[in-house]
């Protein structure tokens, strides 16, 4: 192997397949392969072009026809959270989270196994083994971490976390996150499915947007926000927030306007 196709990526297309998201559409894919000492430098790049990440491979959709899917970047300095935010963070506040590194646990995939089956049981990742989630979060050669989300009980203020893993009963959340140049990237995130009432996947999103604001990062990124798909719909509640058109990044604020950010 050259040093040129060493440093070089090479792209690639998939064949069409029937969209998860919008019915009666075919959706294909251009992905490269993110490997090496450049990898994370790459995915930076990539990801200001509206690509996304699975294990070591960056994606982003070349359909024909349809433009639909579009990168979402939440303007995190900018955030101001609504009522109803606020009330979800106030639902949540027995939850305390803490940063990982990204290591796989049985715990974890306990919580991930629950989610798939009661949320996604007919879809692609629904047969995702113990292994095949080891390499979901291992098999990264980006800046990568793993966000729980735990019950707070009486000795979270001396640890940090609850501590009653061994029932799984505290463990509510999780969170798999890339680090970039910029921002949060939120790769995949699940949550126990007997929590949907504290709409723990909008609570991972404030969290990490206030995240961002503490490390001096300007975005979090949610990955596609479709038109016309009920799944992708809450990501555009995320204001204000920028979105990937072909000119470049467009702001969108709380009246639905969207215009490019001014220029430094």
């Amino acid at each position: 192997m050259t040093q040129h196709s060493r440093n070089t990526p090479q792209f690639y297309l998939t064949a069409p397949s029937p969209c998860p998201y919008l019915e009666g559409k075919q959706e294909r894919k251009v992905f490269t392969h993110l490997v090496g000492d450049k990898a994370g430098e790459l995915n930076d790049l990539l990801t200001h072009g509206g690509f996304r990440r699975s294990q070591s491979i960056a994606y982003r959709p070349a359909c024909d026809q349809c433009r639909a899917c579009v990168s979402v970047r939440v303007i995190a300095n900018e955030f101001r959270p609504s009522r109803n935010f606020r009330k979800i963070q106030a639902r949540n506040a027995d939850i305390v989270s803490e940063l990982r590194t990204a290591v796989p646990t049985s715990e974890q995939y306990s919580v991930f196994r629950a989610y798939l089956d009661a949320r996604h049981r007919d879809g692609g990742m629904a047969d995702m083994t113990v292994l095949d989630y080891a390499m979901m979060v291992e098999d990264s050669h980006v800046s990568t971490r793993i966000i729980e989300y735990r019950r707070r009980t009486p000795d979270s203020g001396i640890t940090g976390k609850g501590q009653d893993p061994v029932r799984n009963q505290d463990l509510i959340a999780v969170a798999l996150t890339d680090i970039l140049s910029d921002g949060l990237s939120m790769v995949y995130s699940f949550f126990e499915p007997g929590e949907e009432g504290r709409s723990m996947g909008t609570f991972m999103i404030l969290d990490h947007i206030a995240r961002a604001r503490r490390l001096g990062l300007p975005y979090v990124y949610l990955g596609y926000w479709i038109d016309g798909s009920r799944k992708m719909d809450y990501k555009a509640r995320f204001l204000p927030q920028q979105r990937l058109a072909p000119s470049g990044w467009l702001r969108v604020d709380a009246t639905g306007s969207m215009a490019p950010e001014p220029q430094d």
